[in-house]
């Protein structure tokens, strides 16, 4: 199973408990990175938002930076807004990272959980799928074609058009990310991409329908059975003991998810909610080292086998050291327990 980091590039606190300043915080940020690659991580993926406290509204130029200090990990977004964008960019864009880094780029496309690229962009909320399933048509296109002859409702038409750069890997890895829309597991198995689950709440079993939706999709489509990868995108932190990663994580948890639940009316955190997240079937991935590798475990079988894993743990406002120290347990213990 690949392990790795999201990130969704949030302005962290500094060693003497002060906020960074944002250019501080993307410093830190591709520290971070580069200690993922330095503790044998597989994967390390940015988030898109158009948001005051995340920096991620341009995952491929952060992506590109990371590149230039890493040598093994594999770099990816988490995910791109497909339905905000213009696919032919998304592609250059990452086939351009996809030459700087010698190959170990891949995209996560999807809808995102936040809808603020819509107004920002001149789009119109009510075609929310119908951009999507459009955008990703020509991404694909693209990606399997270097001369593209394309016609919708959205963008331009394209008439025997060249796109470059083309990328290093043939093809170019492509992962649809989905929340839990039964139409988007099966959209996925059709077109034989990869899946990447968001579970950032319940219980992660539940998951289980969806995915063998995804995998039978896939099948009756025929697409090969180790074609069709299953990863998830969870909340997670490891530290030493259990005692110090619920004592780091839960305040500034409870904190961003209660702002967030003012936005999408959720009710407040409380730590008995907290709690039952992190008990043996809830989403949350925090604990000690072994704990978590055996969560991991449970939930791959709960699920039928997974392919990845990535922790997303900056929205819980915790320190550059303490997100550097967790990462180096996830790679150094977790992963390993993990796969052995």
């Amino acid at each position: 199973m690949e392990i790795g980091i999201d990130s969704f590039a949030a302005v962290t606190i500094n060693s003497t408990g002060a906020e960074n300043t944002s250019t501080e915080a993307m410093a830190r940020l591709l520290d971070r990175i580069e200690q993922a690659d330095q503790a044998g991580l597989d994967v390390f993926g940015i988030g898109e938002h158009h948001r005051k406290e995340f920096l991620d509204s341009a995952p491929a130029l952060i992506l590109a930076a990371a590149a230039a200090r890493t040598k093994q990990i594999r770099l990816t977004s988490a995910v791109t807004v497909l339905s905000a964008a213009d696919p032919v960019r998304v592609f250059q864009n990452f086939a351009t990272l996809d030459l700087i880094s010698q190959g170990r780029a891949e995209m996560v496309v999807g809808r995102g959980s936040f809808t603020e690229a819509f107004p920002l962009f001149g789009l119109n909320l009510q075609d929310y799928d119908a951009l999507f399933s459009e955008k990703l048509e020509l991404l694909l296109n693209i990606r399997d074609n270097e001369t593209v002859t394309w016609s919708g409702k959205f963008r331009p038409a394209l008439k025997n058009q060249p796109i470059y750069p083309r990328p290093q890997q043939d093809p170019f890895p492509i992962w649809l990310g989905v929340g839990g829309t039964p139409q988007s597991f099966v959209r996925a198995g059709v077109l034989g991409l990869p899946l990447m689950v968001a579970v950032i709440g319940g219980e992660t079993h539940r998951f289980r329908p969806l995915i063998d939706l995804y995998r039978e999709a896939g099948r009756r489509a025929g697409h090969a059975p180790e074609k069709l990868k299953v990863g998830l995108h969870s909340i997670g932190y490891v530290a030493n003991t259990t005692e110090e990663a619920i004592d780091d994580f839960y305040p500034g948890y409870a904190e961003t998810f209660t702002r967030i639940g003012k936005e999408r009316g959720w009710p407040p955190v409380r730590r008995e909610h907290f709690d039952a997240q992190r008990g043996p079937q809830g989403a949350l991935l925090i604990g000690n080292p072994e704990e978590v590798a055996e969560k991991i475990l449970r939930h791959s079988e709960a699920l039928g086998g997974i392919s990845r894993l990535t922790f997303q743990m900056d929205n819980a406002g915790l320190s550059h050291l303490k997100l550097m120290k967790s990462i180096e347990l996830i790679g150094t213990r977790v992963a390993t327990m993990v796969n052995q």
